[in-house]
C-alpha cells in the first residue's frame, strides 16, 4: 500500500527540474545521499540514514535509482514511486564491516552496471551522510569518472514550493502553534524543565485538528534562567525558578515539512533590560518581513532588520533567517539561501524562510521568530501565535 505524500507527477516534475540542473552544470549523474533530498526525488521516508544510503540520477533514466540496506529496502518500497527494478539494496555484511567491505562498493558496482564508470557524476560532498570513507571508496572503484560537488544542486530545486508543500507547512505550523501553547500552559515553578518538554513532544506527535505530526528534523530547545543568551542548549529535569527567562525554539512537522517557531517566556514580570529588548526585536522583525517581495535580495531582508535595530545600539552578526522545509535530523533548514549579508539570492514566490532574529546577550536573550512564504504581495506568516513576550 502507497503511503506516498504527493502524487507520480509532482515527484517526476521534481526529476525533470533536477535533470535540467544537472545539464546545467555539465553532469552525466549524481548520487543524492541528503535524507531530505532522497525523501524529495523518491518520496523515502525511514529512519535508517545512520547506514549509507543513497538515490542515483541519471539523465539517460525515466526514474531514480534508491539503494540502501537490504533490510530498509521493503520500506522503499513502502514509500516511494519508483518501480521495483528501481530499489536496489546491499548485504548487511557491507555495514559496519571489519573486513573492510563499505556500501559504496554496491554503489559503484550499480554505477558501473548503469555506464556511467567514467562519467561526470555530482556527489554531496557537504552533506552530513557522505562520509570521507564514502567518497574515497568510490573514487577507489571508479577512477575513470570525475566527481564533481554538486551539494546544493537538488536544495536549489526545493526551495520553490508546490501547492501541496504549503500546504503541508501550514499543517505544521498549527502543530507548532499548538506545541508552544500546550509548553507555555505547562510551564510554572516547580515543575521540571523536563515535564514541560514532554508536554511539547505529545503535542508534536498527536497533532491537531484530525491530523498527526511526524518527529522534527531538531528536538525542542530550551534555554531558561542564565542561559538564554545561548540559543542550542535543550532541557534538564531542574525546576523552574519563579522570574526564569525561557526560550522555546521547536517545529511542527507534517510529512517532513517543518514550520519552526520561537517564542521567548519570563515565568513573572519580565526585566526591563529584557521587555526593552522584546520590543526592539519585534519592530526589527516586522521591519524584515514588511521587506519581503519578489525580486529582492536575501540580504536586502536582513538589512531591513539591521538597519532597525541600529537605530537602538544593537548588532547582531550572525544570519537572521534561512530557507526552511523538508528536513531530516540533524537540521530542518535547507542550506541553499540565509537572510544576511552578502546573500544575493533572489526572492521567489512560494520560497518559504525561517526568520529567526534572536538577539543574545551573556546574561540574557530574547527569540521571537516567524516561518514565512514569500507571496506576490510579500511575506505570508504560516504561524497565528501572538508576537509577544509570554508572561506566565
Amino acid at each position: 500500500m502507497s503511503t506516498m505524500p504527493f502524487g507520480r507527477d509532482e515527484y517526476r516534475g521534481r526529476l525533470e527540474r533536477t535533470k535540467t540542473r544537472l545539464r546545467e552544470a555539465g553532469l552525466e549523474a549524481l548520487f543524492v545521499t541528503d535524507p531530505a533530498n532522497m525523501n524529495y526525488l523518491t518520496g523515502y521516508d525511514g529512519w535508517s540514514f545512520y547506514v549509507h544510503q543513497g538515490v542515483l540520477v541519471s539523465l539517460e533514466t525515466d526514474q531514480p535509482i534508491w539503494i540502501g540496506r537490504e533490510m530498509d529496502a521493503n520500506g522503499a518500497r513502502a514509500t516511494v514511486w519508483l518501480d521495483d527494478e528501481n530499489v536496489r539494496s546491499y548485504g548487511d555484511e557491507h555495514v559496519h564491516s571489519p573486513a573492510g567491505k563499505h556500501p559504496m562498493d554496491a554503489v559503484a558496482a550499480l554505477l558501473e552496471e548503469r555506464g556511467l564508470a567514467s562519467a561526470r557524476i555530482g556527489v554531496e560532498m557537504d552533506g552530513y551522510y557522505y562520509s570521507a570513507r564514502a567518497h574515497e571508496r568510490l573514487v577507489h572503484h571508479l577512477p575513470e569518472a570525475t566527481f564533481a560537488d554538486a551539494t546544493l544542486l537538488v536544495g536549489e530545486v526545493r526551495m520553490i514550493k508546490s501547492a501541496r508543500e504549503i500546504e503541508y507547512i501550514e499543517q505544521a505550523a498549527a502543530i507548532a502553534d499548538a506545541a508552544m501553547q500546550a509548553g507555555f500552559d505547562a510551564m510554572e515553578p516547580g515543575v521540571p524543565e523536563s515535564t514541560v518538554a514532554a508536554e511539547i513532544y505529545h503535542t508534536l506527535i498527536e497533532g491537531v485538528d484530525g491530523y498527526g505530526g511526524d518527529y522534527p528534523a531538531i528536538v525542542p530547545l530550551m534555554p531558561s534562567g542564565d542561559h538564554t543568551g545561548t540559543p542550542h542548549l535543550t532541557w534538564s529535569d531542574d525546576p523552574f525558578e519563579a522570574g526564569d527567562p525561557v526560550i522555546v525554539e521547536l517545529a511542527g512537522c507534517r510529512h517532513r515539512y517543518h514550520a519552526p517557531l520561537a517564542r521567548t517566556a519570563v515565568l513573572g514580570d519580565p526585566t526591563a533590560e529584557m521587555a526593552d529588548l522584546a520590543d526592539v526585536v519585534l519592530e526589527g522583525l516586522n521591519a524584515a518581513l514588511e521587506a519581503v517581495e519578489p525580486g529582492i535580495t536575501a540580504e536586502r531582508v536582513e538589512r531591513a532588520w539591521r538597519e532597525t535595530i541600529a537605530d537602538y545600539g544593537i548588532e547582531k552578526e550572525s544570519r537572521i533567517g534561512y530557507s526552511m522545509g523538508c528536513g531530516y535530523p540533524p537540521d530542518w533548514g535547507e542550506h541553499t539561501a540565509s537572510l544576511r549579508p552578502g546573500d544575493r539570492t533572489v526572492l521567489e514566490e512560494d520560497m518559504t524562510f525561517h526568520l529567526i532574529p534572536g538577539v543574545w546577550f551573556d546574561e540574557y536573550g530574547v527569540e521571537i521568530s516567524e516561518p514565512f512564504r514569500v507571496t506576490a504581495s510579500g511575506a505570508e506568516r504560516f504561524s497565528s501565535a501572538p508576537q509577544t513576550l509570554v508572561t506566565i
